[in-house]
Formats: structure tokens, sequence, C-alpha cells
């Protein structure tokens, strides 16, 4: 695993973005794990997690295309942090756009932040997490209402590797459904292989009955790394 993505799980744990316990997914899953990206929350986390973005941006999809997509709501900072990441380390120039929950009709009007969408511009789309997909099934028609734009992929932060709608994962229904190359920071098979007897400041955060724990939850609800 690279060392970046180690470097994320850690940096996770630090912005207590995620945790391990007993929770309860929107859809109303009973999880051992939660992701919530809410925590990141200063100048310097924002910063970092933008540079991590980027290196996995960069790793799946380079730099040939024009726009980075953030959705509302979180995608919206997600997306202006890894377009300055991207050109700090890489000198990778891309534009940012996000969209607005109501159309603004005075001033700057529309339902877009940022860069204006225009034929053939090649989209990559920017979340936090993706569980059901249901964010980049609205996002979808709202691109293409407005220009003949090319969405070219989707990268999260976690892929939570389980399923979707149907048998899949939510991540290989969207590529599937839409042609889009999805990606992730790290998935949570690397996060629990990374995190699994490690001490982190002191104590082990996945021990042999958080791990089980984990594994009865991906017997149920999971998927194979390859679906």
């Amino acid at each position: 695993m690279d060392s970046y993505k180690e470097e994320f799980i850690t940096f996770m744990l630090e912005c207590q973005v995620l945790r391990f316990g007993d929770f309860v997914t929107k859809s109303g899953r009973k999880t051992p794990f939660f992701i919530n990206t809410g925590f990141y929350r200063t100048g310097s986390q924002l910063a970092r997690l933008g540079d991590f973005y980027a290196r996995a941006i960069y790793d799946n999809f380079g730099g040939d295309f024009d726009i980075l997509f953030g959705p509302a709501y979180k995608g919206i900072p997600l997306s202006v942090a890894a377009a300055m990441a991207l050109n700090a380390r890489y000198g990778i120039d891309v534009s940012y756009c996000s969209n607005r929950k109501e159309a603004k009709d005075h001033g700057d009007k529309g339902s877009l932040l940022g860069s204006p969408l225009k034929d053939q511009d090649r989209i990559v789309i920017i979340e936090d997490v993706t569980t059901a997909g249901t964010s980049i099934r609205e996002t979808m028609p709202l691109l293409r209402a407005q220009a003949d734009v090319k969405p070219l992929g989707l990268i999260v932060s976690v892929d939570r590797m389980e399923r979707g709608s149907g048998s899949k994962s939510a991540l290989k229904e969207l590529q599937e459904e839409f042609g889009l190359q999805t990606a992730s920071i790290v998935t949570m098979k690397e996060v629990t292989d990374f995190l699994y007897g490690r001490r982190i400041n002191g104590s082990v955060l996945l021990d042999d009955r958080r791990r089980e724990a984990i594994e009865a939850y991906y017997r149920e609800y999971g998927v194979a790394s390859d679906e």
C-alpha cells in the first residue's frame, strides 16, 4: 500500500473522522465503524485532505481533465481544496465547480458555483463517501442539463466496499450505470489491514473483537473486491 494511503488512515483517526464502535448508518444498517467527514474542520485539515485527494486523483486520472465537480454540500470544499492541491503538488490547473441546492436569481445567477460548464468539458466528480450513490444519480442529470459534458470519473475518500441497491458495490453500480471510472483514496480493506493489531498513540484500535465485528458486517452487507 502506498505510504500516502497509510498517512491518510492515520489522518482520519487524528481528525476523529474514522471511529469504531456501534453506529447506525443513514440507510439503517448497524455498523461497527463510522466515517464522518464533517469532522474535517480546520484550514490545516482541509489542506491536508485536499493533498490526499490530489494524489489519488493523479494516480487514477492523471491531469487530463478540465473540471473537478463537487456536489453540494460536502463536495464544495472538497472540490476547492483538491483543485488547489493539484496545482500546488503537480502544477495542474483545473477549474472547480459545484451546484447550489437552490438556483440564485440575482448577481451571479444560476445553479452553479465556480466555473461554468461548456460542451466537451471533461469532468471528475469528487465526493466524501458514497454508500448508495444517491447524490451521483442526482448530479449526472444536473451536469448534462448544463452542457454536453464528458463525465470521466468519480473519486471518494473511502470505498466502504458494501452493496448498493443490488448485489454489487455502490461504486461498481455507478461505474456500470454511467460509464464512470471510480476510485478512492483508500478502501475499507486497506484500512482494516493497516490498523489490525497496530498501536496508534499507544492503543490498538482494531483488535480481534472489532475485526470480527467488521467481518460479520461484511458477510451481511459486503461485496467481493472485484464487484
